[in-house]
């Protein structure tokens, strides 16, 4: 099978090194900085589509209208792109977005998200907790075991880095909008406390570690916060936090985007090359 992989970081790098390993043919465009000796490069964008059945884009696809790709010597718009598809392929990208979906429908080839694959991102939540982990060990000046902290947000993310922190010793509490996620909270053993109500829950934790992607942690809650406690953000944009509140009050804070494509990318390219074969083995059995 014949792969194009256009833009990502070293979690696609090593997605597209696997993708080879397994037999197929990949041709790379954008990961310039990234690519080994396994993956032959390829010099225009329309080389490295022209002949691929299957165009594999990153995770996120896009930043505004340009192919995300921090390894390209060069700008990749999806303008670009659009012009170098070809009917009859298939765009495989995560976090897709409306504009790429239009640009390809415009040129009559689909995209499908693979992010929407719940087996990926239950194996992203549980390599984002891991890398979690080992920042909070870096950042505290305390052990993990003993120290107080608050989770808050209990989606996967939430709930794999609760049990995590707890099996390590750490004193955790956990926050929920939902009554029924609260209650799922305390019968795992965990401290639970209602989102909205935040700010009375803050003053004695080492670290307060967000996963929710919206606005949680504003002036009020970072008020809350006792000097030298660590503020880890884990919430694509725009994060949880107050970012301009947190620098006037001096609140060191942590924002930590795409974490298994820094902490974990070889993990991370295979749990995106198995969303991939699932993705492709449905499609060609029906």
């Amino acid at each position: 099978m014949e792969f194009a992989v256009v833009g990502g970081d070293m979690r696609i790098v090593k997605l597209a090194e696997l993708l080879a390993l397994d037999g197929h043919t990949v041709r790379p465009f954008g990961l310039e900085r990234g690519e080994s000796g396994v993956l032959a490069r390829s010099e225009t964008l329309r080389e490295a589509l022209e002949g691929a059945r299957y165009v594999i884009l990153p995770l996120p696809a896009l930043t505004g209208d340009v192919i995300n790709a921090p390894l390209s010597k060069w700008e990749i718009r999806l303008s670009e792109l659009a012009e170098a598809i070809f009917p009859g392929q298939t765009i495989l990208a995560g976090k897709a977005g409306a504009a790429l979906t239009d640009a390809a429908r415009a040129r009559s080839v689909p995209v499908i998200d693979y992010l929407e694959r719940e087996e990926l991102t239950v194996k992203n939540a549980g390599i984002t907790a891991e890398g979690a982990v080992e920042i909070l060990m870096r950042e505290l000046p305390v052990t993990l075991m003993g120290s107080h902290i608050l989770v808050v947000g209990f989606g996967r993310i939430g709930k794999l880095l609760a049990l995590k922190l707890r099996a390590l010793g750490a004193c955790v509490t956990c926050s929920a909008r939902k009554s029924s996620d609260r209650a799922w909270i305390e019968a795992l053993g965990l401290k639970a406390v209602d989102t909205a109500k935040l700010a009375g829950a803050l003053a004695d934790v080492d670290a307060v570690v967000n996963t929710v992607p919206a606005r949680v942690l504003g002036e009020r809650e970072l008020a809350a916060l006792r000097e030298g406690s660590v503020c880890l953000d884990l919430a694509s944009k725009p994060g949880g936090v107050d970012l301009e509140a947190a620098k006037a009050m001096g609140t060191h804070v942590i924002w930590a985007l795409s974490l298994p494509g820094q902490v974990a990318p070889v993990t991370a390219g295979e749990a995106i090359r198995d969303a991939i074969y699932n993705i492709i083995y449905e499609l060609e059995s029906e």
